[in-house]
């Protein structure tokens, strides 16, 4: 049995218009404005992806008024498209100079960025959409979470396939118990797709003079503020290498091919599982090197019972071509003899399996399929959603951060057990974790613990 979605539903809304909202003060909950104006909505980090987040959120109602990016060039399309909005390169000067202005906040900067700039926006009342994966760290997400609990506002992570009925159908399928208790989840991605693993350092000359001590060294382009791109991350000198796409597969920037799509496939079976906190994570990879993730990893994820739920264990592949060639031998054994795609998901029951083989599960199947002929799934429990983008537009204007299916409650959790892969590949063993404490309880082993929680560079706090 297969269930599709139209990928359009949740990059685009429906227009909204006539509504508008209020911040009464800056950490007050938003009110309803005069019915003839918007919700007033500032981005921060207008390229690349950015640019689509913005115009989604414009096109289920918001009213764009600023526009922040540190480099003119990479947001020069939404410059173009949203000419009235103020433009800032700073998000901090940004809030301090128009912040009684601002309702909403988008937040689509590199990850290393992402929990300093929604920090700041919930810290001043505002409600906030930040891409995926929330953080780059641990500790990072848990205080996102929290944060939105305490300052009441409407969140949402930028994991667009929360909103496919498709990938609802598949959570209502797999807790009605069609396959029976899930005890196996594997997950994989063509990711990365960018440069990255040692090569990546040593055939780049500026790199290695940079890592070196040496003075030949790239200038940055006049468009581009290098010192606010850094932000968080340690000082080091310009490099084309890490811009506009590749910073993904550098350990200070970007969370590597895990922390680029975990949240995308894995997402669907986190919700149908209803999985927390993990008691271990194990990765074996390509090789280690101090400033990029690997070429390939393969990260195991222990979860221990969870209530009549029996203890599960979760596999992500990555790697692409690069994998071990036994990873796809074994991905098409459990899939049934199925193809296996770039990316997707399988969630292993007692009765069946589920195959999702697309990265947002926008497409199922229930194997193998002549065990399911006939078979319907479920009355629709979940709410089917307006669009990804109009569920947060909506959200705010009502004052409703329940309407947001993936809400920083949930976002947050999912992002802290994805970005605990990237600690499991720093350390190097296996290591025990205590979520509840969120430490890892066999540091002396691992010497894991600093990988939790990031030092940020003077000038930077949550």
């Amino acid at each position: 049995m297969s269930r599709k979605k139209n990928r359009r539903e949740f990059l685009t809304g429906t227009a909204m218009a006539g509504v508008g909202y209020w911040v009464a003060s800056r950490r007050a909950w938003a009110q309803s404005k005069s019915p003839n104006e918007k919700l007033n909505v500032a981005a921060i980090g207008a390229g690349g992806h950015g640019h689509g987040d913005i115009s989604n959120v414009a096109a289920a109602g918001a009213n764009i008024i600023a526009l922040c990016d540190v480099d003119d060039e990479r947001a020069k399309d939404s410059y173009n498209k949203f000419p009235k909005a103020r433009r800032f390169h700073d998000f901090r000067v940004m809030f301090d100079k128009i912040q009684r202005e601002i309702d909403g906040v988008v937040v689509a900067t590199p990850d290393h960025t992402h929990a300093v700039a929604t920090m700041m926006a919930m810290k001043l009342g505002k409600h906030v959409y930040t891409e995926k994966p929330l953080t780059h760290d641990v500790y990072e997400a848990r205080m996102l979470t929290e944060a939105a609990g305490k300052y009441k506002v409407v969140t949402q992570m930028g994991n667009q396939g929360t909103a496919l009925d498709s990938l609802r159908e598949a959570v209502e399928v797999i807790q009605s118990g069609a396959i029976g208790p899930v005890r196996e989840v594997h997950v994989w991605t063509n990711r990365p797709i960018w440069p990255q693993g040692a090569h990546a350092v040593l055939q780049h000359k500026a790199v290695q003079s940079a890592l070196h001590g040496g003075t030949d060294r790239a200038r940055a382009p006049a468009t581009l503020k290098w010192d606010l791109w850094l932000g968080t991350a340690a000082e080091r000198p310009y490099d084309p290498i890490y811009l506009p796409f590749n910073w993904r597969g550098w350990w200070d920037y970007g969370t590597g091919a895990l922390g680029d799509m975990a949240c995308h496939i894995v997402n669907m079976a986190f919700m149908a599982c209803k999985l927390g906190y993990p008691t271990s994570v194990e990765a074996r990879m390509s090789e280690y090197n101090p400033e990029t993730y690997p070429m390939w990893s393969i990260i195991r994820y222990e979860f221990p019972a969870r209530g009549e739920l029996p203890p599960l264990e979760w596999t992500w592949y990555d790697g692409g071509q690069n994998k071990p060639a036994q990873v796809n031998r074994k991905l098409k054994r459990l899939a049934h003899g199925q193809d296996i795609p770039g990316g997707g998901s399988l969630l292993i029951g007692d009765k069946g399996t589920l195959f999702s083989p697309h990265d947002y599960s926008g497409v199922y199947k229930l194997l193998p399929e002549k065990d399911f002929e006939g078979y319907q799934p479920p009355t629709p429990r979940l709410p089917r959603s307006p669009g990804h983008y109009q569920e947060w537009v909506t959200a705010c204007i009502e004052g409703k951060p329940e309407m947001c299916m993936s809400t920083f409650s949930y976002a947050g959790p999912l992002t802290e057990t994805v970005v605990l892969g990237c600690v499991a590949m720093r350390a190097r063993t296996k290591i025990l974790w205590d979520g509840a404490n969120m430490k890892i309880t066999n540091d002396e082993e691992a010497k894991a613990n600093k990988y939790i929680r990031r030092e940020y560079r003077t000038g930077w706090s949550l």
